[in-house]
């Protein structure tokens, strides 16, 4: 009895070792799972449901698989896919919820979120963020073709390629009070997201009480997920 959390995957065609371990962690690990949650940035770009990028239908046919076989999956977006919308999680089976989501697991209050919105001190990420999720901007974006929201994506990431090699460490992580503020709103002890690439379990105080932030890490050369159980929550590295 386990439910598990994952993110950060960045999932492309130029990266066949991370998507072969994606397929066997679903095959596998997740097969035993109460459900699973991917907080974000399943793949390194999205630019629509309508993209007939294989990679995208095969990755959709072995989440439908595993929601087949009975471990419903849920998904909050990521900075890199937050255009993930309704045709993508109806062929995968997935279940699209809000930014931020507060589970009841095994007793414990758990808040889920990708965690991109905790990074508050760099202004110039959330102002573009705050851009790129206007309703009518995303609907100008979609509506526009394939090639030309190719070349858009494809510039957007050398861009804040570039921009973050410019940017401190500390600025790209979290702000430690927007942490507690975001727990306290939610009147949580535990809070899982991922986007830093930063594993760890993090000990803290919220609500005037001991707390807990775990992070989870990105699938570079090896596969991070938190497990949950009765018994207790798990920050577990595993390889492809």
């Amino acid at each position: 009895m386990a439910t598990l959390f994952i993110a950060d995957l960045h999932l492309q065609t130029e990266e066949p070792a991370i998507t072969a371990g994606f397929l066997h962690f679903l095959q596998a690990e997740a097969l035993s799972a109460d459900a699973l949650y991917i907080l974000g940035d399943l793949f390194e770009a999205w630019i629509g449901d309508d993209d007939p990028n294989p990679l995208h239908r095969d990755m959709a046919a072995a989440i439908k698989a595993l929601v087949d076989s009975g471990v419903p999956c849920y998904f909050i977006h990521g900075n890199r896919d937050f255009l993930i919308g309704k045709r993508f999680a109806r062929e995968s089976g997935m279940t699209l919820l809000p930014d931020e989501n507060v589970l009841e697991l095994y007793g414990r209050n758990v808040l889920i979120m990708h965690g991109d919105t905790l990074c508050t001190d760099d202004t110039g990420y959330l102002a573009f963020r705050a851009k790129v999720h206007t309703p009518w901007i995303q609907t100008l974006f979609l509506a526009l073709p394939l090639f030309i929201r190719n070349r858009i994506a494809a510039k957007m990431r050398a861009g804040s390629k570039a921009a973050n090699s410019s940017k401190s460490m500390t600025i790209m992580d979290v702000n430690p009070q927007a942490v507690v503020e975001v727990m306290e709103k939610h009147r949580v002890q535990w809070l899982i997201h991922g986007h830093t690439h930063r594993p760890d379990v993090h000990q803290l105080t919220a609500n005037g009480e001991p707390a807990h932030r775990v992070v989870l890490g990105a699938w570079h050369n090896e596969g991070s997920m938190v497990k949950v159980s009765p018994e207790g929550v798990e920050l577990i590295q595993f390889p492809f």
